[in-house]
C-alpha cells in the first residue's frame, strides 16, 4: 500500500477521532450547564451530532479509508462513553 494512502487513512481515522470527541465534550458541556439528559434539546443534540458523525463515518468507508469495523468502533467507543456520562449525571440528581 503507498505511503499516501496510509497517510490518508491516518488522518481519516484521527479526524472521525476528533469528531467523537468533539461530541462529547459537547455533551458534557450540556450535562454541566444542567441541561437534563431528558430534554428535548439534549436529545436533538445527541442525536444531531451522532447521524452528522455516522454519515462522516459512512463517507470514510465507502471511499475506503477506514474499514467498517473501525467506523463500527468509533461509534461503539462514543456511545459507551456517552452512556457512562449519562449513568454518571443520573446519579449526581
Amino acid at each position: 500500500m503507498p505511503d499516501l494512502m496510509i497517510d490518508h487513512r491516518e488522518k481519516a481515522h484521527a479526524l472521525l477521532k476528533a469528531d467523537a470527541d468533539k461530541i462529547l465534550r459537547l455533551i458534557e458541556v450540556q450535562i454541566e450547564n444542567l441541561t437534563m439528559p431528558q430534554c428535548p434539546v439534549y436529545e436533538d443534540v445527541l442525536d444531531t451530532q451522532m447521524y452528522g458523525l455516522s454519515r462522516e463515518i459512512d463517507f470514510a468507508v465507502r471511499l475506503e479509508l477506514i474499514s467498517e469495523v473501525e467506523g463500527k468502533a468509533l461509534l461503539e467507543n462514543l456511545e459507551k462513553k456517552l452512556n457512562i456520562l449519562h449513568e454518571a449525571s443520573q446519579n449526581t440528581l
